[in-house]
């Protein structure tokens, strides 16, 4: 038997990916749910940010019964309830508040808080959440800054390259090729660890 705290792993699991969507229209639901539904997206996370997304989740159940729908952007215990009602097959959040994770260890509808520190993680933990959604992700890191870091690497690796110089060449000529090698990628090195930091900066800002 599959545990509360498990059971966003087996919602999830019936889908690679998630979208997320904002549905502004009521009339555009069943639409939309559809056509994710067949390709291949039965779970969708339908984000509680207009005043029909409630209602939404419902006509989604009511007309596409293989769809999943799940409660996004569930931030306080009066959402949960909203979701709740509404028939979601689970609620999302991106915070972990002492108060919404009491309020959803209370209730009966999985939920998946977000953290975004080890405190949180160690919070939403104790409250009996193991599964948890890392957010915001670009704002520590993210693909951007990912390939930067892999960039970098890619320099230090080249660095290593001057070792077998200094085997099968006069130490005068191996020095001086070392000099270059680690002149050029060292600059490299330099710029794309400005950058990586600016990156983070403007992410976590935004």
């Amino acid at each position: 038997m599959i545990s509360q705290s498990e059971m966003p792993l087996a919602i999830l699991g019936a889908s690679r990916l998630v979208p997320l969507v904002t549905i502004e229209r009521l009339e555009d639901a069943v639409p939309l749910a559809r056509a994710l539904v067949e390709g291949g997206l039965p779970v969708m996370e339908v984000a509680l940010r207009t005043p029909v997304a409630a209602q939404a989740i419902a006509e989604i159940l009511r007309h596409v019964p293989q769809a999943a729908p799940i409660a996004g952007n569930v931030l306080t215990a009066h959402d949960l309830s909203i979701a709740a009602h509404a028939g979601a097959r689970m609620a999302v959040s991106p915070v972990a508040t002492p108060a919404l994770l009491d309020a959803a260890a209370h209730g009966s509808l999985p939920f998946m808080p977000g953290v975004a520190t080890p405190s949180e993680l160690m919070l939403a933990i104790t409250k009996g959440f193991h599964v948890v959604k890392f957010f915001p992700a670009m704002g520590f890191g993210g693909p951007d800054v990912r390939e930067v870091r892999r960039a970098e690497w890619v320099h230090w690796a080249s660095c290593l390259t001057v070792l077998p110089l200094w085997f099968f060449n006069p130490w005068w000529l191996a020095l001086a090729f070392t000099a270059v090698v680690l002149g050029a990628n060292g600059l490299f090195i330099l710029v794309l660890r400005h950058n990586r930091v600016r990156l983070l900066r403007i992410l976590t800002r935004g």
